[in-house]
């Protein structure tokens, strides 16, 4: 599939243009219909043939491989959740906290990785906010901050600034000061390349509505195999054991023990179908052209941009007297952008189905 081919198959475009992909990726006609077919299938097939409960499981471990695959992990290391703040509540409840503990994160994460924080002051575990500039993390600061942490928390890419962090090295300094990691990566799968194996983190949460142009409701909780298996989740169902009916039940190796119970499993299909999708295209030419559009919106923001001069990710934010009305209006003329509340500014956002006249019609509204 070339990128032309892949905007003509997503039906959002008919009305405008799309320039928000950073909030929600709107999924092409391939991943719609993969996500259906298989709704009607098991619900209208699957009970007098495989059964449900086999269409579903079948369906979670296909995607568990997929994922894995596609992320460079072990499928045993992905469990499957709803979204990346599902998945990283999921860690926060399941980690045993005592008072004193210290939690690091940066000034950029997006609301998924601060409130689950905020939600343990009552059991006295302190939060170190590291600064940040421009979406650039100060390295000084962030040393001294992990020193004692318990848990360090950022993003691979900044949701604000769409700046790329040093995941891997950031991991191993908080490491080396005997913290955990946990890092927010919804924004970089489906725009760039990842290697879960290459970062090392503890943890990784992630979903598929953004780049990957996947459906709502497929979100990904990477657990490293050594960290996984001494950690007992806080919520447990039948598909957190390997044998739920036994008299003593034992959690299942890995990640897939922060699986819970019943869930649908048809996101998760088109899941597949958006990697797919992906893939036909190449990462390499999904990176070169978001890299190209991201170049070409910044140069002709000049002075309003306030991302990296050399743009890092897709993600472009850029000044506004009233970003919220500036938004409004831009709706008016059908173009969808987003205003962000830090920095008070608008953001756009550029994938592999815009094209050069998306971001000149940007710039002349502006």
């Amino acid at each position: 599939m070339t990128p032309e081919e892949l905007r003509a198959a997503v039906p959002a475009f008919d009305d405008g243009i799309y320039l928000n992909t950073g909030a929600s990726g709107p999924s092409p006609e391939p991943v719609l219909e993969a996500t259906t077919d298989f709704v009607r299938h098991h619900e209208a097939d699957a009970p007098v043939a495989e059964g449900c409960y086999p269409s579903a499981f079948d369906t979670f471990d296909e995607t568990r491989g997929r994922v894995a695959e596609f992320l460079g992990a072990a499928p045993h290391e992905i469990a499957l959740t709803s979204s990346t703040a599902d998945g990283i509540s999921r860690v926060a409840a399941s980690i045993d906290w005592d008072s004193g503990d210290v939690v690091v994160r940066t000034d950029c994460e997006h609301s998924a990785g601060i409130l689950p924080w905020w939600n343990l002051r009552e059991r006295g575990v302190e939060v170190r906010v590291v600064p940040t500039e421009g979406g650039r993390i100060d390295r000084e600061a962030y040393r001294e901050a992990v020193a004692d942490a318990r848990l360090v928390v950022f993003n691979s890419i900044t949701w604000n600034y769409g700046t790329r962090l040093p995941v891997r090295e950031l991991t191993a300094e908080a490491h080396d000061a005997g913290a955990r990691v946990l890092v927010d990566a919804v924004q970089s799968p489906g725009q760039t390349d990842v290697d879960l194996g290459e970062w090392n983190a503890d943890f990784v949460a992630l979903a598929g509505h953004k780049w990957l142009l996947g459906p709502w409701g497929a979100g990904v909780l990477y657990v490293r195999e050594d960290v996984a298996e001494g950690m007992r989740p806080a919520q447990v169902g039948y598909r957190s054991v390997e044998e739920p009916d036994a008299a003593d039940p034992q959690l299942k190796a890995g990640a897939p023990r922060f699986e819970v119970g019943t869930t649908n499993p048809a996101p998760y299909v088109g899941l597949q179908a958006a990697i797919d999708t992906l893939e036909s295209i190449g990462m390499g030419t999904v990176e070169s052209r978001v890299a190209e559009l991201a170049g070409r919106l910044v140069e002709g923001l000049g002075d309003r941009a306030l991302g990296p001069a050399d743009p890092e990710s897709g993600l472009v934010p850029f000044a506004a007297e009233d970003p919220a009305g500036l938004v409004e209006r831009l709706a008016d003329e059908g173009i969808v952008v987003r205003d962000l509340p830090t920095p008070e500014a608008v953001r756009a956002s550029v994938h592999v189905y815009n094209t050069p006249e998306d971001v000149d019609a940007l710039l002349a509204a502006l």
